[in-house]
């Protein structure tokens, strides 16, 4: 259909537009922001459980070098080509019984025009009524792949830290295009948080479904639903035991993990919901070393 005259240049709308109750932005993209494709896999996941159809999409031609970011030529079934662009797809739902419905974001770090790509995202919240955006994201850092995964979120927005248990973040250094969105949301008036997953720097080209899956019990925490996740923890569960495998194979990675689980129990023994300075600064850390 075509483009509404008041929507972003960039916006591709795939269906018309559908009315929905103070939806609420979940976006995760894929590249430095989404260790072990955590945020990616949870946002898809939220996507596909919530029955959320394609709403819309963004022209990818002014936000990537095609010389590093290529195209893939494909064929179909009858051996007709066509090409596959890097997509940022917007994909909504309703939720029943919920106070909001979501619109998810699930897409691919740009590589140009950062402020461009995020006043075309927030023309289209405007557009699309929505009062909340929330950013997901995934961190390597030095936790152990056996216990619970770490989820830090932050927000400047005193309800939701009461409500979720949120910190403010005083982070200062290098960023990605999830503090950029973030940022910017804020200064277009959204009332913004960001999650992030930790997940063990030790296997860091593997996904993790775990680290995943975790950050969708902390968005339907947030969105007062729930969602099947026994395919999550079916695959987080195969996750685990593969890592197993591959620790169980180096002596000193074995030492490691120990070492890290050690750490963690103590930490739990503490009470690491009530004080995560230590994830703040994993998360910090991460974002200053990965400039």
């Amino acid at each position: 259909m075509p483009t509404p005259p008041e929507s972003p240049g960039q916006i591709r709308w795939l269906s018309e537009q559908p009315e929905l109750r103070d939806p609420i932005l979940i976006a995760a993209f894929e590249g430095w922001n989404d260790a072990g494709d955590a945020a990616t896999i949870a946002a898809g996941h939220l996507a596909d459980r919530l029955d959320a159809t394609p709403l819309a999409e963004i022209d990818p031609e002014l936000f990537y070098d095609f010389n590093t970011t290529r195209p893939l030529v494909q064929l179909d079934d009858d051996n007709q080509r066509s090409l596959i662009w890097p997509t940022n797809l917007l994909r909504a739902a309703k939720i029943p019984g919920a106070g909001n419905d979501v619109v998810v974001l699930v897409g691919l770090e740009p590589q140009l025009r950062w402020r461009t790509f995020c006043e075309q995202l927030t023309a289209l919240a405007t557009e699309l009524g929505v009062s909340k955006i929330i950013t997901l994201g995934a961190l390597l850092a030095d936790v152990p792949h056996t216990r619970p995964v770490e989820i830090y979120g932050a927000t400047d927005d005193p309800a939701m830290m009461d409500q979720l248990n949120l910190s403010r973040s005083t982070y200062e250094g290098p960023t990605g295009i999830v503090g950029v969105l973030a940022t910017e949301s804020k200064a277009a008036g959204f009332t913004t948080a960001s999650f992030w997953a930790a997940v063990p720097s030790y296997v860091p080209g593997a996904p993790s479904p775990k680290a995943g899956l975790a950050l969708v019990h902390r968005v339907c925490e947030l969105l007062d639903t729930s969602v099947y996740v026994t395919d999550l923890e079916i695959a987080s569960a195969t996750y685990e035991r593969q890592v197993n495998q591959l620790v169980a194979e180096d002596t000193e990675t074995a030492e490691y993990v120990a070492d890290l689980e050690e750490a963690w129990d103590a930490d739990e023994a503490e009470d690491l919901d009530d004080n995560p300075a230590q994830l703040v600064a994993e998360v910090e850390e991460f974002l200053r070393d990965n400039e």
